[in-house]
């Protein structure tokens, strides 16, 4: 009995495209070319791609557009999907005082149109990797991690699960309600069976989890250090906010006797393994330090101007070595939802430091690929357009009417509108087609993600 070989993988081919590969020599072709052999990259280059190649399903005539990496979201709330617009002029600490109370009130139902909500707006602007930092999970709430996983996983994000906890209610001085917090050992515990239920360590994983209790005002010293001990010893990451506001940094003085950053140094939460969002208010110490450990930043302009946090000093974080990637944050602070306006936003508002090569457009091009892939472990894999990386890809259509006179491809996409997205290939896969999702129908989530809007709305404090 002959057995038969197993079927050729199949090859796309994309042409006469405009690329920036990202790569560590800032690669870029006016005209090249990128073929995808399963779901990795299998060449990248100059001109058409290779005459010889066979396998091809796929030939994609690239004219006007610009290929990159597909973007990468470092810090995010799926959950704030049905709660945006709420308190739209409220400083960090007064915005938390408003919707800890209805956040309390989440569930799994809810939680899983939430984060289909969140997971079609990133994918729909280019967004092929995100983390979305889940730490509310009420008494009777159900599963809502597993809600998460399960509603990325139907519309094919690279996802990071990031098992948030919060220990310090508001009877221990803290701003949750006392039912929206667990105890210690109730962390711990679904912390580590999060990571033996999800964590796929292996190349090319769709799912990564890591433990990230909430923010220094939220969670014990105990349950920071404990965290820490058990990331490392299951081989993950750690996640949390820092140095996000001016009120934090007092907090922190007057409870611990120091800063944010010193506060998380004495807890064993600086190292290669840990990035922390917003890193507002950061002294040239902090910097310092998180350059000496390779400690990572999730830069959210959007999320901190709409809250009135301030400006990261991300040009001094480059300069040291920081990694640095984008973040869109909850949609309850940044109700646009996308990655890919984060781009300008970035460059933009770092402009305002008062020089206008303060940040360039490629180096913002990179802060939201390769730096959020650095920032996630996961730079060997995705966030460059190289051969043998993850086949993660965006192809942004620039020779429409609000893109075709910018000069530069790369201008029109980091200074310009955001281009229409014409492709965007997650792990090998075109999960976006002309702007829409191929794998789940938008009305349906756009439909659920209004209805659990209201509910939640509904349900009594």
């Amino acid at each position: 009995m002959s057995v038969q070989p197993p079927p050729a993988e199949q090859r796309i081919v994309i042409e006469n495209a405009a690329i920036a590969t990202v790569d560590a020599q800032d690669t870029e072709y006016a005209r090249g070319h990128v073929v995808i052999l399963g779901n990795r990259i299998e060449s990248v280059g100059d001109g058409p791609a290779p005459a010889w190649l066979d396998n091809v399903v796929r030939r994609i005539n690239a004219e006007g557009h610009l290929v990159t990496p597909g973007l990468v979201n470092t810090h995010h709330h799926f959950y704030q999907w049905i709660t945006r617009g709420l308190a739209q002029d409220a400083i960090l600490f007064d915005w938390l005082v408003a919707l800890y109370p209805t956040w309390a009130r989440i569930d799994e139902h809810l939680v899983h149109a939430a984060a289909q909500g969140s997971a079609a707006a990133l994918l729909k602007s280019g967004c092929s990797t995100a983390s979305d930092h889940h730490y509310v999970f009420p008494k009777d709430g159900g599963d809502v991690l597993g809600a998460s996983v399960e509603a990325v996983q139907e519309l094919g994000l690279r996802f990071t699960a990031l098992r948030g906890s919060m220990d310090r209610g508001r009877k221990d001085g803290g701003l949750p309600p006392d039912h929206a917090v667990e105890d210690l050992d109730a962390i711990l515990a679904a912390s580590e069976a999060a990571v033996d239920r999800y964590h796929d360590a292996g190349f090319g994983s769709m799912l990564h989890v890591a433990l990230a209790p909430c923010s220094p005002f939220s969670v014990s010293t105990e349950l920071l250090r404990q965290s820490a001990e058990l990331a490392r010893r299951k081989g993950v990451r750690l996640h949390t906010h820092g140095s996000e506001t001016a009120e934090e940094e007092r907090f922190c003085k007057e409870l611990f006797g120091m800063g944010p950053t010193d506060y998380f140094e004495s807890v064993g939460w600086l190292g290669e393994d840990v990035w922390m969002a917003h890193c507002v208010h950061m002294n040239d110490s902090d910097i310092a330090k998180f350059a000496e450990t390779g400690t990572g930043v999730a830069h959210c302009p959007s999320s901190n101007a709409r809250l009135g946090a301030g400006i990261a000093r991300v040009p001094d974080m480059l300069r040291a070595g920081v990694p640095v990637g984008l973040g869109v944050d909850g949609t309850a602070s940044n109700e646009s939802g996308e990655l890919g306006t984060e781009l300008r936003n970035a460059l933009l508002i770092n402009r305002l430091h008062g020089s206008p090569t303060a940040l360039t457009g490629r180096q913002a091009l990179r802060l939201g690929t390769m730096g959020g892939a650095r920032v996630l472990g996961r730079q060997h894999e995705i966030g460059s357009v190289e051969a043998g990386k993850l086949a993660d890809l965006a192809l942004w259509k620039v020779d429409g009417v609000m893109h075709s006179s910018i000069a530069d491809p790369v201008a029109a996409l980091t200074f310009g509108a955001l281009p229409p997205l014409s492709v965007l290939f997650v792990n090998g896969n075109a999960v976006v087609e002309k702007g829409v999702l191929t794998t789940v129908d938008e009305d349906r989530i756009a439909l659920a993600c209004a209805r659990a809007a209201r509910e939640l709305a509904a349900r009594p404090v």
